[in-house]
């Protein structure tokens, strides 16, 4: 089996550019579907089937859509949190982590969950013998989510055979500054978990996603909902993207698909050579810590 650690981070601020190499390639997929409402049972079978469908084609990681194991339904969660949010040991994830075991494979997926601090927007990760050994909380809420769900304070990565891959939720992507965190930590992908809609949604992702991957020479990879989840228009769009910024694999703007495709590490590090932003910014130009000195003019 594939070996998988979790690595957690507490800080706010950039650490120091950790430099490592993964060694072989490694087969991904990324998942979209439309979510039926508030129906935990069903998604997670959904789920299931997705994860049993990137396991046929190779790959060795899965990744599934925001909150897909409710759908994007905030109003449904808020009415009844214990009904549509995940707790502590849920049996409903049972069939979740048997088909991980089944088929050898880590699955990411999205949920509402609840915590000693309340509910969060979580991404759940399952690993190949079946056991949930990590979560992310999302941590840059929208607005609307700020009225209820409550902001992760830790930034998560897993490793996956030599891999290091960063989780984002959605809104965290939009900002430069969470990508840059996780590359500085010596991610190798970064994994968006999302719910971008038709319209200006599909707009943000096709900034946000390749931005991401350039400015940090990162894969990024996207998942996205299909069909209408929580009042949006889902886009679909699911994809992956390289560490140029090149779109290498996207699903339709409808269909329930799963993509699969490899990343190189061999191409990943020939573009840290190429592209050094990261690399320039950890070493010689810029901390967070950086004070702003504020001109003014004699006039």
């Amino acid at each position: 089996m594939p070996s998988a650690r979790a690595h957690v981070s507490r800080s706010q601020t950039m650490c120091a550019y950790r430099h490592t190499w993964p060694v072989n390639k490694l087969k991904v997929a990324v998942a979209q579907a439309e979510p039926v409402a508030g129906d935990i049972p069903a998604n997670v079978q959904q789920s299931v089937s997705l994860i049993e469908r990137a396991a046929e084609w190779g790959a060795k990681v899965i990744l599934l859509p925001e909150k897909f194991l409710s759908g994007y339904e905030p109003a449904l969660i808020q009415a009844d949190p214990a009904r549509y949010a995940i707790g502590a040991d849920d049996q409903r994830l049972k069939p979740i982590a048997e088909a991980c075991r089944q088929a050898g494979i880590f699955a990411i997926i999205g949920a509402a969950t609840c915590e000693d601090t309340g509910v969060c927007i979580t991404s759940l990760c399952f690993n190949p013998e079946g056991e949930l050994f990590a979560r992310y909380h999302k941590r840059a809420l929208f607005s609307s989510e700020a009225e209820f769900f409550q902001p992760g304070q830790q930034a998560v990565a897993i490793e996956v055979e030599g891999w290091s891959l960063g989780l984002a939720i959605c809104y965290d992507s939009g900002f430069a500054e969470h990508a840059r965190a996780a590359a500085l930590s010596g991610c190798h992908a970064y994994l968006v978990s999302a719910l971008f809609s038709c319209g200006n949604g599909y707009h943000e992702s096709r900034i946000w996603m390749p931005a991401r991957a350039l400015d940090n020479t990162l894969y990024v990879l996207m998942s996205n909902h299909v069909g209408r989840t929580g009042g949006w228009q889902a886009c679909g769009g699911s994809a992956v993207w390289d560490p140029y910024g090149k779109l290498i694999a996207e699903a339709s703007a409808e269909d329930t698909e799963v993509i699969v495709t490899e990343l190189d590490p061999a191409f990943l590090r020939d573009m840290r050579g190429r592209e050094s932003m990261l690399s320039d910014f950890a070493e010689r130009y810029f901390t967070l810590a950086d004070p702003v000195s504020l001109a003014q003019s004699s006039s």
